[in-house]
């Protein structure tokens, strides 16, 4: 927990600023509270019980109705939801533009769980603009996919344009970044929340960022879920408004991600070569899965959409996996790994080591030149970064010699 009540100043990065430098023209963002509260799992009622206010005092703030607590109250809101005081004093200095959020499980997950997520994103797209300023990206590197295109041929063209071929893909997490995208492994206080993608603009250059739960660690689950969400990137449209799309329209968009990932993951020559020679006998496609680093339900349901096997060789099949209690739970989910995503860690890597910054500059720029001042730990986990990586240790070192020997 961090202190607050010092009678001086507050603690920012490390440094005591005194509390006039703090809110010396500068109003309270209730916006910059919603943000904390959901961020930490706090319902308004909830935060109001903490604080010792009502949940309609709490709903003023965040709405802008009230937007001057006393700044006692402020530092409660920093204890209660451990965020730097000035955090709840500034805004995003840069323009972020906004773009549609394709999740997984949109139409399942609770609004607030989605919200919480689109904050965080919203926060990695101010650090990138950040790093892209001092570093030198990957161009994003996808191909223009024509309206209309099948989810099938669009997994063709995409393989062509990335010169992959028709052979497994090994590792999608390098393949993606790779290719100017960003991917970042995510918490998140709900189990529903799978994966998304977002669209990132800085300036003229572009970029999307692909997350997924950090509760999904199977190589095959990881796979599939990129792969889903780069169906979105190529196929759909970035304007949606997802939040009042019609149930069925949602189900249309889903089905076409889905089959985009089972047609880039498993290409249908090379595929269906592997598994026809045994593709009614479950055993096999455990084997398969070493392979393709696909899920065995989902190879078994490719199968059955490359008409390779029948409807009822695909209920049996299933049948069989739920008997074998392996529907949950595949064999080899715990064996099989892909890569963490690196994109991010290797640029905040190379800032360091060139001297661009030090931990607490770089902190410090992104509080003071783009409005954005939260703690090290925060930044680590929405950046996928190593615990530890932006604390900064500061110690005297004291000269000592080597007596020389008589």
């Amino acid at each position: 927990m961090h202190n607050f009540n010092n009678i001086e100043g507050a603690v920012i990065m490390g440094n005591i600023i005194p509390f006039d430098q703090i809110t010396s023209g500068k109003h309270f963002n209730g916006e910059r509270l919603k943000i904390a509260r959901t961020w930490r799992g706090y319902s308004a009622i909830e935060l109001a019980e903490k604080i010792g206010v009502n949940r309609q005092t709490i709903s003023m703030y965040e709405n802008g109705k009230l937007d001057n607590p006393e700044f006692s109250t402020i530092q409660k809101f920093s204890e209660t939801l451990e965020f730097p005081v000035k955090f709840f004093l500034e805004d995003i200095k840069i323009d972020v533009e906004k773009s549609a959020t394709y999740f997984r499980s949109l139409m399942t997950t609770n609004k607030k769980y989605r919200i919480e997520q689109e904050d965080k994103i919203k926060f990695i797209a101010v650090i990138y603009n950040m790093m892209n300023e001092y570093l030198d990206f990957e161009s994003l590197n996808l191909p223009q996919i024509p309206r209309n295109t099948s989810p099938q041929k669009a997994a063709e063209i995409l393989r062509d344009y990335w010169k992959i071929g028709n052979k497994p893909i090994d590792d999608i997490v390098y393949l993606v970044e790779s290719n100017g995208l960003i991917v970042t492994d995510f918490a998140t206080s709900t189990g529903d929340v799978d994966a998304f993608s977002h669209k990132i603009v800085c300036g003229e250059k572009e970029t999307y960022l692909i997350g997924y739960s950090q509760n999904k660690r199977m190589a095959a689950r990881i796979h599939f879920d990129i792969a889903h969400e780069l169906g979105h990137i190529l196929l759909h449209n970035w304007n949606e408004d997802l939040e009042n799309i019609d149930k069925e329209d949602f189900k249309d968009i889903e089905q076409e991600a889905h089959s985009f990932a089972s047609a880039f993951l498993l290409p249908e020559k090379e595929f269906s070569d592997d598994v026809r020679p045994y593709a009614t006998n479950l055993a096999y496609y455990a084997e398969l899965k070493k392979r393709w680093k696909v899920s065995i339900a989902a190879m078994i349901r490719r199968a059955k959409d490359l008409g390779i096997i029948s409807n009822d060789d695909y209920s049996k099949l299933m049948r069989n996996m739920q008997k074998q209690g392996i529907r949950k739970v595949e064999p080899l989910d715990n064996e099989l790994r892909t890569a963490e995503p690196s994109l991010l860690r290797q640029a905040i890597k190379i800032l360091f080591q060139e001297n661009v910054f030090t931990p607490s500059e770089f902190l410090e720029e992104l509080s003071t030149e783009y409005g954005l001042t939260i703690y090290p730990n925060d930044i680590e986990s929405i950046l996928s970064l190593k615990e530890g990586t932006l604390n900064e240790e500061k110690q005297t070192k004291v000269s000592i010699s080597v007596k020389p020997r008589e």
